[in-house]
């Protein structure tokens, strides 16, 4: 009977964390928060709350490191909530450079956020947007990664923009994709909204600037989604076809979020460099994107056996920006 209980325990607790992340099945009364919470000895930026069975939740990051996680009330002590009190005790840290960032260039019309080369150093920060798309997921991306890299590097970081639209029409894929976890993938999931918003408009009235677009029904609404099918919303947010205004920019950063945009979009002939934050569909609706990125991989071959050229993740060397 012990040896029962002991099993049952064990599979809750699998079923609970597989793939390094919970499920929050039944999450409720999901708001956006501005905290500083103190947890321990260490202080965290609360950006949303909920509740899951009765048990209120924070979803936190890091000012430092911006990693997010999920923290219960329990485990944490709420420091400051007043708006200004918050924003000022984060002064001088990482999270708060890149608001300065961010706001550098948040008048594009495309391409706002973090756009720039980072850290400049042998290697790309690899972002794959997985807007709504009937076709299955690109696997060889990822596949071709993991031979790539092979008896090289046992951790390899990427960013997957994730859309509501695509988890919902891909539970399979998806499953598939957080798999990787446990071969070395480490996958920073990037907001990229619900619906992913697309009109044959000019992009001033495209994408999420299209009439009547519900900006927060977009962020939140895929977070919880995301929350649901156990995955970690990062700080990071892409805008649908990189593109937004300066409203736009401060309501995201006002949620907290980073906008990334990129300098290597490769399916439109962008050349990708050294830090460079490239930008492929994985959706299956960007073959040319895929194949370019493909054949990064095999010039840089030597170059990875050797160490030379790797993989970075976003929040690496923004420590070091100028702000």
């Amino acid at each position: 009977m012990m040896k029962q209980l002991i099993f049952v325990c064990l599979f809750l607790v699998w079923v609970l964390f597989s793939y390094g992340q919970a499920s929050f099945a039944n999450l409720e009364n999901y708001r956006t928060e501005w905290l500083i919470l103190r947890e321990n000895n260490n202080s965290l930026v609360g950006i949303r709350s909920f509740t899951t069975n009765a048990v209120k939740y924070y979803l936190t990051v890091d000012p430092t490191t911006l990693q997010t996680r999920v923290v219960g009330d329990r485990s944490v002590s709420v420091l400051y909530k007043d708006a200004a009190q918050v924003t000022k005790s984060l002064s001088g840290s990482v999270y708060e450079s890149c608001f300065s960032l961010v706001r550098k260039t948040e008048n594009n019309l495309q391409d706002a956020g973090l756009n720039f080369r980072l850290p400049k150093e042998a290697g790309i920060n690899l972002t794959i947007d997985l807007c709504p798309s009937h076709k299955p997921l690109d696997k060889a991306i990822f596949e071709d990664l993991l031979v790539a890299f092979k008896g090289i590097d046992n951790t390899l970081p990427l960013a997957v923009s994730v859309s509501g639209k695509w988890m919902l029409n891909h539970a399979a894929d998806l499953e598939w994709l957080k798999s990787l976890d446990t071969k070395g993938v480490k996958i920073t999931w990037i907001n990229h909204t619900y619906d992913h918003v697309f009109n044959n408009n000019p992009l001033t009235s495209n994408f999420l600037l299209s009439k009547n677009t519900d900006l927060n029904y977009e962020v939140l609404e895929n977070e919880k989604l995301m929350l649901k099918n156990g995955l970690m919303p990062s700080v990071f947010f892409r805008c649908p076809g990189l593109v937004s205004d300066r409203n736009i920019i401060e309501r995201l950063l006002s949620y907290g979020l980073i906008a990334v945009g990129s300098d290597a979009w490769l399916a439109k002939g962008q050349q990708a460099k050294n830090g460079s934050i490239v930008l492929i569909h994985g959706n299956g609706n960007e073959e040319l994107g895929v194949q370019d990125f493909i054949q990064l991989l095999r010039t840089e071959s030597q170059s990875i056996k050797t160490k030379h050229w790797t993989l970075y993740s976003l929040s690496e060397g923004l420590d070091e920006e100028p702000h």
